[in-house]
């Protein structure tokens, strides 16, 4: 089978330096059946940096030029690379629910043929990359994640995307840097009403392989929870590598597709102007 990687960053994207160019000559290597750059739109940093009084929680901000860059480039590649590659454009729109007004403008640009929402910061918090968790009290890291998952839960109940990133996400910095490993099991009934908004609204989930290359030891979402989607009635899922690298393009896609499989998908899914087109495994 041929395999697809629906989730990317490029030069576009604050914490990438990845030429698109060379990013979708890698594509065309790999031989993927689609490939999505998805680069970052936080909403909640959408103007400028004078727009907004706690500007210390954040570390970049116009993401509305970013935005635009990145659509325009990719709308114009497309045309450029369109008998060679499935390319795809589409964008990661972060913290949807911390101003919807902004995240109503990105998702009505027509160009677009896929987002991906995700939470990288909780409302009122630092994103996790930036939090010293060793400073924190299991008390406080384990009110942190309710935050985080009860945020997810408002993303997926407001529905601005087409599947839901790297749920679990906030675990990524606490392990890998820290060496803490909750138990997230206690916020199971969070995650399986998040599921139930997604699948009511005909939206899916992704696999994203970051954590295996990245030192955090698998998916995010694990199988356990791909798993859960599924059991619950999930039809939806697509593979993505969170690649900010030329050379991280399509890594672990492999495993990603495996736990699907395991998971009792039958099928992964791209999308092309919002609507799911299927892949077999």
């Amino acid at each position: 089978m041929k395999y697809i990687d629906c989730h990317t960053h490029t030069q576009f994207s604050m914490d990438s330096e990845a030429d698109i160019n060379a990013m979708i000559e890698r594509a065309i290597e790999l031989d993927l059946a689609a490939y999505a750059v998805t680069d970052h739109c936080e909403c909640s940093t959408w103007y400028p940096k004078e727009h907004y009084q706690n500007a210390d929680l954040f570390d970049h901000f116009n993401y509305a030029e970013d935005f635009r860059h990145s659509v325009e480039a990719v709308t114009e590649l497309k045309e450029q690379y369109g008998s060679r590659i499935n390319l795809i454009c589409g964008t990661e729109l972060g913290q949807s629910t911390q101003d919807i007004e902004a995240a109503k403008l990105a998702v009505s640009d027509e160009r677009l043929d896929f987002i991906i929402g995700s939470l990288h910061q909780v409302r009122g918090e630092k994103d996790f990359y930036y939090i010293d968790y060793k400073e924190m009290t299991e008390d406080e890291i384990y009110i942190l994640l309710e935050k985080y998952f009860n945020e997810v839960l408002q993303i997926c109940r407001l529905g601005m995307f087409d599947v839901l990133g790297h749920l679990t996400y906030s675990l990524r910095y606490m392990k890998r840097r820290c060496g803490i490993d909750p138990d997230i099991s206690r916020f199971d009934e969070i995650i399986a009403e998040s599921f139930r908004e997604i699948i009511s609204k005909d939206k899916g989930i992704e696999i994203n392989t970051s954590g295996i290359r990245q030192g955090f030891g698998g998916t995010f979402p694990s199988l356990r929870y791909v798993k859960l989607f599924r059991d619950l009635g999930g039809e939806l899922v697509t593979v993505g590598s969170d690649a900010h690298k030329v050379e991280d393009l399509g890594k672990n896609i492999v495993d990603g597709t495996e736990i699907a499989r395991a998971a009792g998908f039958e099928r992964l899914c791209y999308f092309k102007k919002h609507k799911a087109y299927f892949i077999e495994i």
